[in-house]
């Protein structure tokens, strides 16, 4: 009866918002199948209009997302993503722990943009180094403005969900990526994690489930419409999707005029991006010596083929794209399985 009952029941509702649309992803209880999934725009003023019209934007996109679907219950686990949170790698002495909380503390009271009294942080213990002949720890800092939480945790709760747990971008996808690994050992590698999202890119790096390295990029699939429109003299909607609609064909299917135009355009763009994740590859190289990165994935609904091909070329380094229902079967859904990323591992947290 148990495990029927887990098989039949819903886990909580993984809640991604991001720029341009939301996901909603619902495994079993027991996480075994896919409950259901289901993407809904936003229209354009919800994201250039304040938090006051956004959050009633994405509180009508939640409510009619769900209409008809197959979605059980209303629990919700939610995702502070770039948009919300302040991200800062810092370098301290090597204390014990009590002592290194009350350091990040203070660290954090100088480096947040917002007083620290007005925050709610965390911080990732990343990993013991030497600076020198000196013992020092790399410490990951995650800081949200309380108010845009409960920015967040108003507009979910309009939308008819019931929020039971805030999560951060970073340990979703991690969630996500680990769970997509058929073998232990696979899953203990050291890997690049290249999310590449709309607005921007957040790059990390980490072994098994344990984050090392945490940066954001402004560079993303905003940027390439915009430079693509520029080339080509169009708005920003048939620039996306001209876009995307020629990367997503194959390259026998293509027009190689089209194609051709789009490289050019976009090159100034993926120059400046596979640059920034160059030196995240080699800041690591230092800071890690003796440890190597034994794979590249991409995720996120700029992961596609051919710009995983063109980061292959400039990083040297072969890129996977991300599948997270992978081993789960009979799931269609349209697009980019990279872009589920974040839902699936939000949907995939133990709750209380």
């Amino acid at each position: 009866m148990r495990n029927w009952l887990a098989r039949h029941q819903g886990g909580p509702i993984g809640v991604d918002i991001g720029a341009r649309c939301v996901k909603l992803v619902q495994f079993s209880a027991d996480r075994s199948r896919l409950l259901d999934a289901v993407r809904w725009e936003l229209p354009p003023e919800a994201e250039t209009g304040d938090a006051l019209v956004r959050g009633r934007h994405i509180a009508q996109a939640l409510q009619q997302a769900r209409e008809g679907r197959r979605f059980r219950g209303s629990s919700a686990v939610l995702c502070l993503n770039h948009r919300q949170l302040f991200v800062q790698n810092l370098r301290l002495p090597r204390l014990d722990t009590a002592n290194l909380a009350r350091q990040v503390e203070q660290e954090a009271a100088g480096r947040l943009p917002f007083p620290l009294e007005e925050a709610d942080y965390r911080f990732v213990e990343a990993a013991e180094i030497r600076q020198g002949e000196s013992p020092m720890r790399e410490v990951i800092l995650l800081a949200c403005r309380r108010s845009m939480l409960q920015e967040q945790l108003d507009a979910i709760e309009a939308g008819g969900l019931r929020p039971v747990s805030v999560d951060v971008e970073p340990a979703a996808l991690l969630r996500s990526f680990i769970q997509q690994q058929r073998r232990e050992e696979d899953a203990r590698q050291r890997c690049l994690l290249v999310h590449l999202g709309y607005s921007r890119t957040t790059v990390m790096i980490a072994e098994g489930d344990h984050l090392l390295f945490l940066k954001h990029i402004e560079a993303g699939g905003g940027q390439f419409d915009r430079a693509v429109a520029d080339k080509l003299q169009l708005d920003a909607s048939e620039a996306s999707a001209l876009r995307r609609h020629n990367g997503d064909r194959r390259a026998d299917q293509q027009d190689p005029v089209v194609a051709r135009s789009v490289a050019e355009a976009v090159r100034p763009v993926l120059e400046r991006l596979s640059g920034e994740i160059s030196m995240c590859m080699r800041y690591h190289s230092v800071t890690f010596r003796g440890h190597s990165l034994a794979r590249v994935v991409l995720s996120g609904g700029e992961a596609g083929p051919e710009l995983a091909q063109a980061l292959e070329q400039r990083l040297n380094a072969k890129c996977e794209l991300s599948d997270p229902f992978r081993g789960r079967a009979n799931i269609d859904l349209p697009g980019r399985r990279g872009q589920w990323d974040v839902a699936v591992g939000l949907a995939l947290r133990l709750v209380a």
